[in-house]
Parts: structure tokens; C-alpha cells; sequence
């Protein structure tokens, strides 16, 4: 498959031993899946570090700039160990640097640009993972002490110019419940995830697709808010696109020279998350030599053969090795449609000839019955309107040959139209991880939520098997068309009409005219 095409940029004003460490770093980057070219603009007042700049140039492919500013107006960008010293005109100087670049990726038909300070330092995986989380623009998180003896705060924020405190607009909230819920907000980035911010910078990997929208760093005169980030944060909100870090690969930033002290330890760190994943891969190699373990789908389906079954059968015929679907009462052709999709795939497929739907727990029972009577070693529970994401077909191996884990959480979207996926107050289901992958061991006794109506698709007790979160996403397709939506939604008043086993604004929102949507993009294949 073809490397997505990297531009990485930096305006460049730095202290040589800094600028040293930084080009080294770059130097680091994983490139297996990319390909990474570089655009310098320099406006170093040290000669040292203008001829590093050359150096590193001399056999990488790099657009090298000089600074026509720092002829014309030699004052100098000031930095000691205190802090930073920034003047409006640097800011806006800057600013127009880093459009030239965005300029310059949009004429070079780069797929990505990652913009990053010349004082960080990035672990080798940075890029790959950013783009792994498939998100427009999207930043690595930093921690920086601003001023000596300050705790350390990120580079990133929720709004304004620089507030951490969540709170719906016009909240009034005392002293300690913004310390609070500002020390909430910073746990939260301490944990490996994607978060959505109001505000990044400095690190920041942005699409070509969020590029042609518009994006630039550019003043924007009637606002007063300081720094040339927020001025592109507030551009990208207004442009229609969202903002996010991410967590798991913190660069290090050298603020002030006293910062180069903790290099040695960062590279050390670089190290072992390299050899972890060098282990990982010979792990992941010795599993699939010795053994494939055998993937069974779990399905159940009533009158799908005009919805989605042939789509989500067709993408599952990629990665399973067996079927075992309960046919609850269908009066369509979705049997024989399962028949000819599966050919050349061991399935069974349990026919009830009256759907056992309206007590939901004992046809999951059922499905899990017929399913373990198979021995089967790994089971994908999804229902007949569902399916992963493109890259699940990719991954799915290293998954279920995890001797560590045996199930996995993921989370399901609720797909409005082919496009598009719901989320508002009443439809958030993928804020939250479900299972729907998990490895079958004899011993385990199923207990389950003996309810009538949303009792869950797999026993209740399973969580306490050894588990973990997956970063792949499904579609929940059953949405989709309003016809679907009118059914369901008389199903929901006719199984639950007291909103006993379920949330009654919930079914009431379902035929709402104009529900908030999302526009869906598939993470990008390896």
C-alpha cells in the first residue's frame, strides 16, 4: 500500500543545543508507513544553529527558508530560564510562517502536515499514531512548566485563551469547583486517549482534508485573545472541524536550557517503548506460526435480506472462520441469502419459526447456546446491521492472538444515514465501550440480566475475564433509513410502552426531524 505523504514543518529560532536534540529526534521517526519531508524556515540569530539546519538538509529531503524578517528587523526572540519573552509582531511573524507551510503541503498534495515547535522532542511512533486515530487535526500532548516552581500544565486547553474548567456556558462556579474541575480535566489527559479540546498547538498533525477547508493561522483583527494558536483554534471551530490531543506518546519539551537535563531520560524512555514493541510483534509472530486461532461469528437476524445483511456478511467473509446464525423467524429470504454469501465457510444456521424477540434474554441465551456448542475459540458477536471498520480485517489477528486478553471492549455508532452518525444528548452510545469479542473458555459459567428487553447480547459476568479496550470502531447500520427508525420505534412502544427497560426521552427522540450529525471517516488502512 502506498506511504501517506508526510510534510513536516517548523519555524526555527532556536538555541543550537536545543535545535541539536530536536533535529535528532526527527531523525527517530517511524517511517515504515510513511514518508516524511520537511520545510525549515529559518530565523536563527546563531550561526551554529543555521548550519545545523544545513546539515541535517544535506541528505534528507528537506525545503530549507531563510527569514527575510530577521534581516530587516534583527530583534531577537528572548528566552532564559524563567520563561519566554513573546512581542506581538513575533507572534503574527510566525503566523505567517506556518501559513506558508500549510500553503506549501496544499501545493505539494501532501496527505498530512505536522506542525511542531523546535524545542520538542517526539517519540518515534508520534506520527504513525496520530494518523492511526484517523482525526483531522489532532495534537500530541506536551507538559511544560511555565514558570519556575508552577505545576505543569498541557498544551492543550477547553476554552478561550487558556481555561480548563468544563462548564456550560454562563455557569457560575466558586473557587474550588474550577480547581476541581480543572484538576479533572488534567487527570483525564494523564490517561492514554483521544480527548476533544477547544484549544492545541505546537504539536499538531493536521489532514489534507482539513487544509483545503481553510485553515490558517492568521490574525483574526476584531478578536484581542493573545497568540497565534488561538486565533487558528477559534478559525477551525468556525470552519466546522473539532480539535484533539492525544496522550499516549507525551513529546518532551525543552523550555529552558535546565529542561536538556531530562533528554537522556526521554531517549531512554523511546527505548523501551520501542523494544516493547519489538517484543509485541515476535510475540505476535509466534503466536500466528504456532497457531491461528479459529474466529466464530455470532449472529441473529430477522427479515434482513433488503437491509444490510449482504454488505456486512460480504466484509465479514475477510477475517471469520465459522457462522453460527439464529434465524428468528424471518418470512423474507435472508437464509438463503446467508447460504450463498457464506459458501466455502463452515456455518450453521438455527431456524425459529416464531421470533423469540420480545423476551430478548432468552434468545441471546439461545444464540449463545447454539454458538458454544460449536467449540468454538473466539467469538464476534455482532447483530445483522453491523460491521468494523475497513482496518478491523487488519487487526483482528492481533487481537484474538493476545494470550493476555480475553475480551475486548469497542464502541458502536449509530449510523443516521449512509454518511453520518448521531450524537446529542440522547444518542451517545459511542462515548462508551461494549463487548463484542471474546475468547470462549470452557470453564466459564454464564450468568445473565434476566430482563425482557436490553438485557445485553453476551452473559453479564463476563467482565470478570481479563479484558481491554479496542480502538476500532463499529457501524450500527440499523438507523440508518427513517422506515427503520418508524419500526423501531413502534417496537419500542409496543415491547416497553412504561420505558421500563429503557430511557423514554430516548424513544421519544428517535423520530426527531432534525437530530445532530456527525460526517463518519474510516480510520486509515495500515
Amino acid at each position: 500500500m502506498e506511504k501517506k505523504k508526510i510534510l513536516l514543518g517548523s519555524p526555527v529560532c532556536q538555541k543550537s543545543n536545543i535545535l541539536r536534540e530536536f533535529l535528532d529526534s526527527l531523525t527517530r521517526l517511524e517511517q515504515e508507513d510513511v514518508c516524511i519531508e520537511y520545510i525549515f524556515v529559518d530565523d536563527n540569530h546563531e550561526e551554529e544553529s543555521s548550519r545545523q539546519l544545513l546539515l541535517f538538509a544535506q541528505n534528507k529531503p528537506v525545503r530549507l527558508y531563510q527569514s527575510v524578517d530577521k534581516e530587516k528587523n534583527p530583534e531577537t526572540y528572548v528566552c532564559d530560564d524563567a520563561t519566554h519573552y513573546w512581542k506581538e509582531h513575533l507572534i503574527w511573524k510566525v503566523a505567517k510562517f506556518k501559513d506558508f507551510m500549510i500553503q506549501k503541503a496544499i501545493e505539494g498534495s501532501y496527505d498530512y502536515l505536522f506542525l511542531v515547535d523546535s524545542d520538542l522532542l517526539l517519540y518515534p511512533r508520534t506520527i504513525t499514531h496520530l494518523i492511526g486515530t484517523g482525526k483531522n487535526i489532532i495534537s500530541e500532548i506536551f507538559w511544560t512548566t511555565w514558570y519556575p516552581e508552577t505545576p505543569e500544565l498541557p498544551n492543550v486547553w477547553l476554552y478561550d485563551s487558556y481555561d480548563m474548567v468544563r462548564r456550560p456556558r454562563g455557569e457560575s462556579l466558586t473557587p474550588e469547583e474550577q480547581m476541581k474541575r480543572q484538576q479533572a480535566f488534567l487527570n483525564q489527559l494523564k490517561v492514554p486517549g483521544v480527548y476533544e479540546v477547544g484549544g492545541l498547538g505546537a504539536c499538531t498533525l493536521m489532514s489534507r482534508k482539513a487544509l483545503l477547508q481553510g485553515i490558517c493561522f492568521r490574525e483574526i483583527e476584531n478578536l484581542t485573545l493573545w497568540g497565534e494558536d488561538r486565533h487558528f483554534c477559534i478559525r477551525v471551530k468556525a470552519l466546522g472541524l473539532d480539535l484533539f490531543v492525544d496522550t499516549h506518546y507525551p513529546a518532551y519539551h525543552i523550555y529552558r536550557e535546565s529542561a536538556l537535563e531530562g533528554v537522556s531520560d526521554f531517549k531512554k524512555k523511546c527505548d523501551v517503548d520501542k523494544g516493547r514493541l519489538e517484543i509485541k510483534e515476535r510475540t505476535n509472530k509466534k503466536y500466528l506460526s504456532v497457531h491461528r486461532p479459529k474466529l466464530t461469528l455470532s449472529m441473529i437476524m430477522k427479515n434482513e435480506a433488503n437491509r444490510y445483511l449482504e454488505k456486512v456478511l460480504e466484509e465479514h467473509r475477510h477475517y471469520i472462520d465459522e457462522a453460527v446464525i439464529i434465524d428468528d423467524g424471518s418470512t423474507d429470504n435472508s437464509v438463503d441469502l446467508c447460504r450463498k454469501i457464506l459458501r466455502g465457510i463452515p456455518y450453521q444456521i438455527i431456524q425459529n419459526p416464531v421470533s423469540r424477540f420480545q423476551n430478548e434474554v432468552e434468545l441471546r441465551k439461545q444464540q449463545w447456546e447454539e454458538t458454544v456448542r460449536t467449540n468454538p475459540e473466539w467469538i464476534l458477536n455482532l447483530d445483522a446491521d453491523e460491521m468494523f471498520e475497513r482496518k478491523f480485517k487488519e487487526k483482528v489477528q492481533d487481537l484474538i492472538c493476545n494470550p493476555d486478553v480475553d475480551l475486548y471492549f469497542f464502541r458502536l455508532y449509530d449510523f443516521w444515514d449512509d454518511n453520518h452518525y448521531r450524537e446529542d444528548k440522547y444518542w451517545q452510545a459511542h462515548s462508551i465501550y461494549r463487548p463484542f469479542l471474546i475468547r470462549y473458555r470452557p470453564d466459564f459459567q454464564a450468568e445473565w440480566n434476566e430482563i425482557p428487553l436490553h438485557c445485553g447480547r453476551f452473559p453479564k459476568n463476563i467482565t470478570m475475564l481479563s479484558y481491554a479496550l479496542g480502538d476500532l470502531r463499529i457501524k450500527h447500520l440499523g438507523w440508518a433509513d427513517p422506515k427503520d427508525r418508524l419500526a423501531k420505534y413502534l417496537r419500542y412502544l409496543q415491547l416497553d410502552p412504561e420505558s421500563r427497560y429503557g430511557w423514554k426521552e430516548q424513544y421519544e427522540s428517535i423520530l426527531d426531524p432534525n437530530p445532530r450529525l456527525v460526517e463518519w471517516e474510516d480510520s486509515p488502512l495500515r
